[in-house]
């Protein structure tokens, strides 16, 4: 087994190579399509993604929507503090829910949006659970109302406004809306995309995997020691869970999309495939996938190029170690530098068969 400590997925970009803006239309992105099999790269456009993918495979999507879940608070002492909701965790027990806030707050007292009052319980190291002192039925529309989208920190400011934003930062098959960060690798698909793989016998299936702030917290040593990282919820249904089976026992490619598809079926490939279970899966996943992991399901995977020294990353360079790859993920990511890709949440797309 390579070994690939995290410094090891450490390298530099200027700020012309982050993507502050999505491509338009979506699928002009770029695509670099590396071929494990024959060491081959590609570069091309999103929009010819179908060339490129085998035919008759069944293609796994992310279908979680982004809520508008940053806010600003105010509080009883008339201060202002922002907060980030983490609404992919849901409603706690003792009716609170779970917001991240960098300055200090104090339990008992209390925040304000507009005219909703919360109440601050309890603290866990940046995570305050507040209490709505309102019916929290509504908590949905307090964070349409008067939320902005939750894009990360680290893409500075950015070209698009708060209208464009909630468009742009949300796939064109959003369901459910409850994770507080994109699956950006799904960013890329249109209506054009959907029908070329169409044309090539590829069928789609979704999982939801609720996006939280895992995806983009740094990674410690504990991480590292127990392969554990934030807990995020998921569901598949019992329709998507027949569809896997009958990929794997036909040898049917199956393309992951993105990272948070692949945590999915990985995380749940024992009880995928136990063809005891008649039932949707409902569920939680803290797994971290480092190199000599073992994939049970995924075949290829669409990804974006992600920030240094992450998870995301590790994920990515354990399935290329699983494919036998002759390259490794800091030499694809030179390549895409070289010929000026877009990286991070706006940035553009990789393909690995």
């Amino acid at each position: 087994m390579k070994e690939h400590p995290l410094q090891s997925f450490d390298y530099n970009i200027s700020e012309s190579n982050i993507g502050k803006h999505p491509a338009e239309p979506r699928d002009m992105a770029k695509l670099l399509v590396y071929d494990t099999q024959k060491d081959e790269v590609h570069l091309d456009r999103f929009y010819n993604l179908a060339n490129y993918l085998p035919s008759h495979s069944l293609m796994v999507m992310n279908n979680t929507g982004v809520i508008p879940a940053r806010a600003n608070f105010t509080k009883d002492t008339g201060g202002k503090v922002e907060g980030l909701f983490l609404y992919n965790e849901g409603i706690q027990d003792d009716g609170t829910i779970p917001v991240i806030v960098m300055k200090k707050l104090i339990p008992g007292r209390e925040l304000t949006i507009a005219d909703y009052r919360f109440k601050i319980l309890r603290q866990h190291h940046q995570y305050f659970y507040l209490l709505p002192l309102f019916d929290i039925a509504l908590l949905p529309q307090v964070m349409i109302q008067y939320g902005t989208t939750p894009t990360p920190h680290y893409l500075g400011q950015l070209d698009l406004e708060e209208s464009q934003l909630r468009d742009r930062y949300q796939t064109i098959y959003a369901d459910e809306k409850k994770s507080v960060a994109a699956p950006t690798a799904s960013l890329h698909f249109t209506e054009r995309v959907f029908e070329r793989i169409a044309e090539r016998n590829i069928e789609r299936t979704e999982v939801t995997l609720h996006v939280g702030m895992g995806t983009f917290a740094d990674v410690s040593e504990e991480n590292i020691k127990q392969r554990r990282l934030h807990t995020e919820p998921l569901a598949i249904s019992l329709s998507t869970i027949l569809k896997l089976r009958e990929a794997k026992k036909t040898n049917q490619n199956i393309i992951a999309v993105g990272t948070t598809a692949i945590r999915t079926l990985e995380s749940q490939a024992d009880i995928i495939l136990d063809k005891t279970l008649n039932d949707n899966i409902i569920t939680s996943t803290d797994m971290f996938i480092m190199p000599g992991f073992d994939f049970k399901l995924t075949d290829s995977l669409i990804t974006n190029f992600h920030v240094p020294k992450s998870s995301l990353m590790a994920l990515v360079q354990a399935f290329l170690d699983h494919k036998k790859a002759k390259r490794d993920l800091i030499s694809l990511y030179k390549l895409a530098i070289e010929n000026e890709f877009k990286f991070y949440s706006f940035g553009d797309s990789m393909l690995i068969l």
